[in-house]
């Protein structure tokens, strides 16, 4: 069928990466330092993403494409790319040492949600600031032991939240007026859930400091694929 959707002229795009965060059906990612257009049925043709492009390097053509699909099969996914919304049921796994009484929580304040939390908040002070998409807690199952002790949180979902640019302000506030001593973000490994790195990142870039920034990706199935400084 032929339908509106998103072109992204490869020779204006410098891979800033702007546009992604704004792909709210998560059809946009950074590949070899260029946007591309990861899956047609992920694209609902409706272009939020082009005002957000500061070269001018993203339009809408009519094409013959896959009919918009906001659930696309984990096939029509880019490669490593985004399993989004598709269902995937896994086996329960046994934990590997048996415990019978229960973990503690780390966190140390409240509120977390993005748009809730207030940077000038005495606990984010100087603090390691843990930037965590919404899914990761539940399904990496050492969130608790491993990322948020001794730091502090806040949570935010890409693809479903509004307001990126107040994330991003805040964010940049977090870095500027609370100091925070580094950044760690933690994100799916769906596609759409890059977006919230390109906030950071675009924070950061607007900040008067520099703060190190440590990715960390989770596998659908609770399993650390990345962790790394990034430059």
């Amino acid at each position: 069928m032929k339908r509106d959707i998103v072109v992204i002229n490869e020779e204006l795009c410098n891979g800033c990466g702007a546009c992604i965060p704004n792909c709210h059906e998560g059809a946009l990612a950074i590949i070899d330092g260029k946007a591309r257009l990861v899956s047609d049925p992920m694209c609902d043709g409706l272009g939020a993403c082009i005002g957000h492009c500061p070269q001018g390097a993203i339009s809408i053509i009519q094409r013959e494409a896959a009919p918009y699909n906001e659930t696309p099969s984990h096939g029509e996914c880019h490669s490593g790319g985004c399993p989004g919304s598709a269902e995937h049921v896994f086996a329960v796994r046994k934990p590997a040492v048996a415990y019978s009484g229960e973990l503690p929580s780390e966190l140390s304040h409240w509120p977390i949600q993005l748009h809730l939390i207030n940077p000038s908040g005495g606990h984010f002070r100087e603090s390691n600031l843990v930037i965590a998409a919404d899914c990761t807690a539940f399904t990496y199952g050492n969130f608790h032991g491993k990322y948020l002790k001794g730091q502090t949180l806040v949570i935010a979902c890409p693809k479903l939240d509004e307001g990126l640019d107040i994330y991003k302000e805040k964010i940049r506030q977090l870095i500027d007026i609370a100091k925070v001593n580094t950044i760690t973000v933690i994100i799916m490994e769906v596609a759409c859930c890059r977006g919230l790195l390109q906030v950071v990142r675009n924070a950061a870039s607007e900040a008067s400091r520099n703060v190190p920034v440590k990715l960390v990706i989770v596998s659908i199935k609770g399993e650390i694929l990345q962790e790394e400084w990034l430059h």
